[in-house]
């Protein structure tokens, strides 16, 4: 039994015969956390991109082999490679925006709702920025992933000491951060 309650041997067993519930409780179990994985690396839409993870998890799940920790791990390789995708992406072709007013709800939020959220949307996101882009990588995976330091080093490509000296500075470098916001 894996840590979130559910036979995960079974789950992956009958995620890779295709079954539905399989496959939603995968969606349930990591989506939240590839969601704040993307949005913490600054992708536009987080939510699109990780529907598009999914969609490349479940094709290739008939192949996946291992427990809940290799699912986790698999999950954000997949993640990760997406992201550096579209990174790769927008560097040769800019963004593209277009506003199509058929598929616009015409719904809104309340102005201060929104001043709220992009207020602490900011603070977080430059808290991030302030990182190197190795550092932003292992703290985000190891935090928002909930990966281990193993799995981490496994999705980046680097080696378990990397991924620890990357953690060790990033941490450091955000303590005085932190410490200064805490005090104010």
């Amino acid at each position: 039994m894996g840590r979130h309650g559910a036979n995960d041997d079974g789950l992956v067993a009958a995620a890779r015969a295709g079954e539905s519930w399989a496959l939603t409780e995968i969606w349930r179990r990591y989506s939240p956390a590839v969601v704040g994985y993307l949005r913490g690396r600054g992708v536009p839409e987080p939510e699109d991109l990780t529907s598009e993870v999914f969609i490349q998890v479940f094709g290739r799940i008939k192949k996946f082999r291992g427990d809940e920790a290799a699912l986790r791990s698999f999950v954000f390789s997949v993640a990760h490679a997406r992201y550096v995708d579209t990174v790769r992406r927008r560097s040769r072709r800019g963004l593209d925006t277009e506003f199509e007013p058929a598929t616009h709800g015409g719904v809104v939020s309340s102005a201060e709702t929104d001043a709220i959220d992009a207020i602490a949307t900011q603070r977080i996101v430059a808290l991030i920025e302030s990182l190197s882009p190795d550092q932003r990588d292992v703290l985000l995976l190891r935090i928002i992933g909930d990966l281990t330091l193993e799995q981490t080093a496994q999705v980046l490509g680097k080696s378990l000491g990397a991924v620890k000296s990357l953690q060790h500075r990033g941490l450091a470098a955000l303590r005085p951060i932190l410490g200064r916001a805490v005090s104010q």
